[in-house]
C-alpha cells in the first residue's frame, strides 16, 4: 500500500519534490497543486513522463486560501509545501486539522518559529510538522550535523552553501534557480549566529570573506538571512560558533550592496511619476526579468567545516557535496538538492520515523539517515578529518 501525497506550488522545487516522492516516497498518488492550472497540469504531464506512469495529477487550488485545500489534505498522508514562506503557517494550521503530516521550504525563521510554537496541536493530531526544508535552510543543517558526529566534541561549526551557473556571465555572475522573492528576502534583514555560545543577530550582506570551494575554487561568501532556520537556539551553550554564509562569485555583494544604498530594498511606497511604486516588489520584478535563465546550468555547493576535538586532540572535519544540473531529467541542481530534500523528509514523516509534533530539521533528520538515503539520489558526500590549521 502506498501514500498519496499533495505537493503545493508546481514550479522548479515542487516539481523536483514531487519527483523524488514518486521515485522513493511509496507514493500511490500526488496532487500537483498551483493556483495557475496550465502550471500544474504542465507540471503533471511532465512527470508522468518522466516517472513512465501516470501517478501525478494536476489540481487547482490557492495557500492564500488554506481552507480550499482542506478537502484534498483530508484524503492526504502528507503535504509538502512548495509555496511562499507566507503562505506556511496558514497550511500548517490546516495540516494539524485535517491530520496530514507536512513538510516545507520555508525561509523566514519568523514564520519557521511560530510554526513550530503549534507542537502540541501536531502531537494531539498525531501529525509531524517540518519547517525549512531544502538546500539552505535544510540540507546544509543536516550535513553540519554529519560534521559534528565525526568529531568527539564540536566547538565550533561554520557552513557555506550556495547555487551557481556552471558558466558565469557577467555583471551579475548568477542566474535565478528559486524565486525572486526569496533571493531579496535572503538579502536583507538579519541573521541569526552563535558567538560565544550566544545568539547573536548580523546583518545580511556583510562579513565578505574569500576562500577556496571545489570544484569551482575560489568564491566570496557572505552572510544572508535564515540560512540557519532554528539550528542557533537549539545549539545555543552547545556550540560556540555557528554560522552560515553563502556562497558567490567574487565581486556579487558589492553590487548588491550598491542596489541597497539605492533604497531599493525599502518597502516603503515612493512617487514616480504618476505611479506610486513599492522599490522592494519593484527589485524583486527586476531580478526576476533579468536573471531568470531556463537555459543556464547550474551546480550546487555545501560545504561544512567543524573544530573539535577527536581523540583527545584538537580536530577539523569537513563535509563536502557538490550537486550538477542533470540532462536525463532537466532538473537543476537547486531543485533536486531543495525539492529532494524536503521530499526525504516527508518520506520519514507518512512512515513513522519521525514523531509526532512540531520538530526543527535539526533535530527531524539525523546525519547518518540522510547519509543512507543519499546514494539512490546521485548524491556523494565527501568527508574528511585533520587536525586543526
Amino acid at each position: 500500500m502506498g501514500y498519496r501525497y499533495v505537493v503545493v506550488g508546481a514550479g522548479r522545487q515542487g516539481a523536483a519534490a514531487a519527483y523524488d516522492l514518486a521515485r522513493h516516497g511509496a507514493a500511490e498518488r500526488i496532487a500537483l497543486v498551483d493556483r495557475d492550472p496550465r502550471a500544474a497540469q504542465a507540471g503533471a504531464e511532465r512527470l508522468n513522463r518522466l516517472l513512465g506512469r501516470p501517478i501525478v495529477e494536476a489540481r487547482t487550488g490557492d495557500a492564500s486560501q488554506p481552507e480550499s485545500l482542506a478537502p484534498l489534505l483530508a484524503e492526504a498522508d502528507g503535504l509538502l509545501s512548495a509555496a511562499s514562506y507566507r503562505f506556511n503557517l496558514g497550511l500548517a494550521h490546516l495540516a494539524v486539522a485535517t491530520r496530514t503530516h507536512m513538510v516545507d521550504l520555508g525561509g523566514h525563521t519568523g514564520t519557521v518559529r511560530a510554526q513550530l510554537a503549534l507542537d502540541p496541536d501536531a502531537r494531539s493530531a498525531g501529525i509531524a510538522l517540518v519547517p525549512d526544508c531544502g538546500m539552505g535552510p535544510g540540507m546544509n543543517v543536516t550535513l553540519a550535523l554529519v560534521a559534528i558526529d565525526l568529531l568527539d566534541e564540536a566547538d565550533e561549526v561554520r557552513i557555506y552553501d550556495g547555487g551557481l551557473p556552471e558558466r558565469p556571465q557577467p555583471p551579475w555572475n548568477y542566474a535565478l534557480f528559486f524565486s525572486a522573492e526569496g533571493l531579496v528576502n535572503e538579502y536583507e534583514g538579519e541573521a541569526y549566529f552563535l558567538r560565544g555560545g550566544k545568539i547573536t543577530p548580523v546583518p545580511a550582506l556583510s562579513e565578505v570573506e574569500e576562500l577556496e570551494v571545489p570544484p569551482l575554487g575560489k568564491l566570496e561568501a557572505f552572510v544572508t538571512s535564515g540560512g540557519l532556520s532554528t539550528m542557533p537556539w537549539t545549539f545555543a551553550g552547545k556550540l560556540r560558533v555557528l554560522e552560515n554564509k553563502t556562497l558567490r562569485y567574487p565581486g556579487h555583494v558589492h553590487l548588491l550592496r550598491g542596489l541597497r544604498a539605492l533604497g531599493l530594498f525599502g518597502r516603503e511606497p515612493i512617487r514616480v511619476g504618476e505611479a506610486t511604486l513599492v522599490p522592494r516588489d519593484l527589485l524583486i520584478a527586476l531580478v526576476d526579468r533579468s536573471l531568470t535563465a531556463p537555459e543556464v546550468r547550474d551546480v550546487c555547493l555545501i560545504h561544512v567545516r567543524a573544530r573539535g576535538r577527536l581523540d583527545g586532540r584538537p580536530a577539523e572535519a569537513r563535509v563536502d557535496l557538490a550537486d550538477r544540473y542533470d540532462p536525463q531529467t532537466g532538473f537543476r541542481a537547486m531543485e533536486k538538492l531543495t525539492g529532494w530534500h524536503a521530499a526525504l523528509v516527508l518520506a520519514l514523516a507518512v512512515r513513522g520515523e519521525i514523531p509526532p509534533g512540531a520538530t526543527p530539521i535539526e533535530r527531524a533528520l539525523p546525519g547518518d539517515r540522510f547519509l543512507a538515503a543519499s546514494p539512490a539520489r546521485g548524491w556523494k558526500v565527501e568527508w574528511s578529518i585533520g587536525p586543526m590549521a
